[in-house]
């Protein structure tokens, strides 16, 4: 009997298939490899947004606003004065004289005048010299509207990046017959694709030495578009050069893709109206965590976007493994490919299913500050009062410590504790709390690691209490992470993510076929402990 996980319940379906869980996975959406198999109603839910959005608001805001040098020199020189001050791990990575070169650099590079997006892009320039995958620019609210409501045109082609090769997985002008998937582009716009991607990473934050992250991070559709265009200027068409199948270059014109006139877009959005906000929610549940089971197979695969809060983790979490003990499944496949984090809690709870001993959060938990003198420009600054006093105490090392999860050891699930064998599928977008998850069952003898190295640090990261800033003049807002987190100690302090016990990186046949491999891998791996 197959089972499928829908919103929190297991429901039986036609009883006596059997299905060979590859196959399973192929047949679905939610178990591809999402980091380059990505479904075509993701970006057209995006668009629907812009579509709806409110005119006046387009009209009454201008995206083109020049401001003058005088205001961005204060508000970098205050964004530089914020980092100084409260930022926990500013110096983790690179030094103070090599940080401090790019602070002045970027001071010495604002024009006469600058739009938002010019002054933004400087600003991820030197902030990503940090090398933290917590810090980062962000629009300033209004131009976030814009964006969401603004009927923009988008970079048609999904491209995935990995070493010394960009191919292409996805293609929004279906009617395109040369760009197609698994096609690989040389160059963009005459600049070798290798060039493009070094060029667009200096603008892209990590964890440490991650550059899975990067590479995962520009792969993820949607991306590469905003950021070239950040980066190299606005345009309306592209040139390419790709091989294609018969191994000869050629070169291709796209254009920027216009949703609001596709044909499919329209009729996706009208059987979203007759869904119903019930089946709607159902849905988006379903493709935030879903729990597939192949009885016959013995063999479970949990897919889990995110630790984030409102999707009913929990339930789901104690229904899903109150089933796989009932129904003593021997195989659980975890899929934290997407997963950028969330709730440590969310987090944690999963471990405890399926750990075999105690763990704790971090080796060591802290601020360098308890407050900041420029609280005003802090968003939550009230509630970073309270939590600061009441949850932190000042040490002899002068650092403000979150004492509780420095000595805490959280315990393994007393009931429905997995004991079959677990494999976790990770990449680079496995982050923040999702790096905890990883980091507490790593090395336990059931459990595999399979796929590709981790975006968050091995060592430690500085997730936690991460409000924004507002630089007053032009409203671009950055994170400011609070809490330096040293996750396990023992690892060494060399900047990269938790590599995997069984290494699965991607490729040009892979995405051609539109074959999940790192599922193919444990497949095989199941099939192998079989015989």
């Amino acid at each position: 009997m197959i089972l499928r996980h829908r919103a929190g319940m297991l429901l039986p379906e036609t009883a006596g298939k059997r299905h060979d869980i590859g196959t399973r996975i192929m047949r679905t959406p939610q178990q591809k490899n999402h980091h380059y198999l990505i479904g075509y109603y993701g970006i057209l839910i995006a668009a629907l947004l812009c579509m709806t959005g409110c005119g006046s608001t387009r009209k009454a805001f201008n995206p083109n606003k020049q401001y003058p040098r005088q205001k961005l020199q204060e508000d970098y020189r205050l964004f530089r004065a914020i980092l100084e001050e409260s930022h926990p791990s500013l110096y983790w990575y690179t030094t103070k004289d090599s940080l401090d070169y790019y602070f002045d650099r970027g001071y010495s590079l604002i024009g006469d005048s600058m739009t938002e997006p010019q002054f933004r892009t400087l600003l991820s320039y030197v902030i990503a010299r940090v090398d933290c995958g917590h810090t980062s620019v962000k629009y300033s609210k209004p131009y976030a509207n814009y964006m969401d409501t603004a009927r923009l045109g988008q970079f048609p082609l999904g491209l995935k990046f990995w070493d010394d090769t960009v191919a292409v997985y996805s293609n929004l002008n279906r009617r395109d017959s040369l760009l197609t998937r698994g096609t690989i582009v040389t160059a963009i716009e005459g600049m070798p694709a290798v060039e493009v991607r070094d060029s667009l990473f200096r603008y892209m934050v990590t964890d440490g030495y991650s550059i899975n992250h990067k590479y995962q991070s520009l792969s993820n559709l949607g991306n590469f578009g905003l950021l070239y265009q950040s980066v190299f200027g606005p345009r309306d068409k592209f040139n390419i050069d790709y091989v294609d199948k018969q191994g000869l270059a050629k070169s291709a014109t796209v254009r920027l893709y216009e949703v609001r006139k596709d044909t499919l877009f329209r009729r996706f959005v009208a059987t979203q109206e007759k869904i119903g906000k019930k089946r709607l929610k159902r849905n988006r549940l379903f493709n935030t965590r879903s729990l597939q089971v192949d009885t016959t197979g013995n063999t479970a695969y949990m897919t889990v976007n995110t630790f984030t809060n409102g999707n009913h983790l929990k339930s789901f979490f104690r229904r899903s493994f109150r089933y796989l003990d009932r129904a003593q499944i021997k195989n659980l496949i975890i899929d934290v490919r997407t997963n950028g984090g969330g709730n440590v809690g969310l987090s944690t709870r999963l471990t405890q299913y399926i750990t075999d001993h105690r763990f704790k959060i971090a080796d060591s938990l802290y601020a360098v500050r308890k407050m900041s003198k420029y609280e005003r420009h802090i968003e939550n600054s009230f509630a970073e009062f309270f939590f600061m006093n009441l949850m932190t105490r000042k040490r002899s090392d002068g650092k403000y410590h979150f004492g509780y999860f420095e000595r805490h050891y959280f315990k393994p699930r007393s009931s429905n504790r997995y004991t079959g064998n677990v494999y976790i599928l990770t990449g680079g977008n496995s982050f923040s709390a999702t790096t905890l998850l990883v980091n507490a069952v790593k090395g336990q003898p059931n459990v595999k690691i399979v796929g590709e190295e981790t975006g968050g640090g091995a060592y430690g990261n500085t997730a936690w209490f991460i409000p924004d800033v507002t630089l007053p003049n032009t409203g671009v807002r950055f994170r400011l992470p609070k809490f330096h987190m040293v996750m396990n100690r023992n690892y060494p302090k060399n900047g990269r993510g938790i590599v995997p016990d069984i290494e699965v990186k991607p490729s040009v046949e892979a995405i051609r076929r539109g074959v999940d491999i790192k599922a193919e891998k444990v497949k095989g791996l199941i099939q192998a402990g079989k015989e």
